[in-house]
């Protein structure tokens, strides 16, 4: 792995090319400056092999004729579209590095004292944020990790997908049959089942009571029972639902259903896949050994780290995360310290989702998460609070090569009183 870890870069000397690069989904901007403000206009070149060919080249012989030693090369975080060509330059000797947009943004005020923007001022304004030292090294996982972090987002687009259709589908359900939402919901397994093959309040009735309820019962699997078969059986007798227009709505509500099981399936196959290519993490164990990470959290964050053990202290992959802490004081007044979010918001999901998980009666974070709320502070600063922690705890167990112990702290202490 090449670079796995933000770190800012502090050396640009005298011998040090600045390149930076306006990132587009078909075109680029490029712009070279030397130490001594020596320049070329900013130039555009395209999204392929031989586009990418030229521009080195043109990179090669501005930094001959300048007799300068090293490359630096930044660009905004600007998604996929900088992923082709930085996986060119990768593969050459230059340092690439990211830069905030919110840090070009406010710069760009200061370059001709306006907010104009354009693909020509752009790559000046980023190669003015290199130059004050506050661009960073980019994150890059590879192998194993880049494909867990492949496999994550692949898996939450596959999730908001799913979410999307499902919301649609109870909208449509509540047309023909408004009463099953508050008896059943249509996302679960009995409830898909029931639209599916009983779509509308005629349908279940002609099923007949005694049928319905052993229905229920056996797709629940005894989750719902006799009872709850009769009070479905009930509201589809009186229901107020829609009759003119139904069968176009259980159409769609047909083909919606189809698409969601076929969504269910996909992400079943990404997690599996998840799973294997965890396996194949040295450390993951000592992550999953931690009660309250399950392998998709363990996937994920190592997707989106690459490696944990290539940081040095806990503020650094904190700060990845977006998790790092900030006030705004003056004088007399003394701000609230929040976290940054400038870092990488999956990261912050799972663990957020983690430390919902942790914080339970049953969980290891219960007691910690119980104190700060009786200290007054809010449920969701608290939750927040927790999920640094248990980032904390993950770093500190890989770096350690150990696994995680319950009441550690409370053993320990029994055996030096002993």
């Amino acid at each position: 792995m090449k670079s796995n870890k933000t770190e800012k870069v502090k050396i640009i000397n005298e011998k040090t090319l600045i390149v930076a690069l306006d990132i587009g989904k078909k075109v680029h901007y490029g712009y070279f400056r030397t130490p001594k403000n020596q320049d070329v206009k900013p130039f555009p070149f395209y999204n392929t092999g031989q586009s990418f060919n030229k521009f080195w080249k043109k990179l090669c012989r501005f930094k001959e004729e300048h007799m300068l030693d090293e490359v630096v090369i930044g660009f905004e975080s600007t998604g996929p579209y900088a992923e082709p060509i930085s996986n060119y330059l990768r593969k050459k000797s230059v340092k690439l590095v990211q830069v905030n947009p919110m840090h070009t943004k406010r710069i760009k005020e200061l370059t001709g004292n306006s907010p104009n923007k354009t693909d020509k001022k752009d790559p000046r304004v980023i190669a003015d944020v290199i130059s004050l030292g506050h661009a960073l090294t980019v994150v890059v996982p590879e192998g194993t990790a880049a494909q867990l972090r492949r496999l994550t987002h692949a898996r939450e687009r596959a999730i908001g997908r799913r979410t999307a259709m499902n919301n649609q589908l109870q909208d449509l359900v509540f047309v023909i049959f408004p009463e099953l939402g508050s008896i059943i919901k249509p996302s679960t397994k009995t409830g898909m089942y029931l639209i599916k093959n009983h779509p509308d309040p005629e349908s279940i009735v002609s099923t007949g009571i005694g049928t319905l309820c052993n229905i229920v019962r056996k797709i629940s699997r005894g989750r719902f029972g006799i009872d709850r078969g009769k009070e479905l059986y009930n509201a589809a007798e009186q229901s107020v639902g829609i009759t003119e227009g139904k069968e176009s709505v259980i159409f769609e509500t047909s083909h919606l259903v189809s698409n969601i099981e076929s969504e269910n399936r996909y992400i079943e196959s990404l997690e599996e896949q998840m799973i294997e290519h965890l396996e194949q993490i040295p450390y993951s164990h000592s992550i999953l050994s931690i009660k309250g990470v399950g392998y998709i959290t363990a996937a994920g964050l190592i997707g989106e780290v690459g490696d944990f053990n290539k940081f040095n202290t806990i503020s650094e992959i904190t700060k990845l995360a977006g998790l790092d802490l900030f006030e705004i004081s003056s004088g007399k007044h003394k701000g609230q310290r929040r976290i940054s979010k400038r870092g990488r918001p999956m990261m912050r999901k799972l663990l957020f989702f983690a430390a919902i998980n942790m914080v339970k009666s049953n969980g290891i974070m219960h007691e910690k998460y119980k104190q700060m709320l009786d200290r007054g502070m809010l449920k969701m600063k608290a939750l927040i609070a927790i999920a640094r922690k248990i980032l904390g705890l993950i770093f500190a167990i890989v770096r350690n090569s150990t696994m995680y112990i319950e009441n550690y702290t409370k053993q320990n202490h029994y055996k030096l009183a002993a």
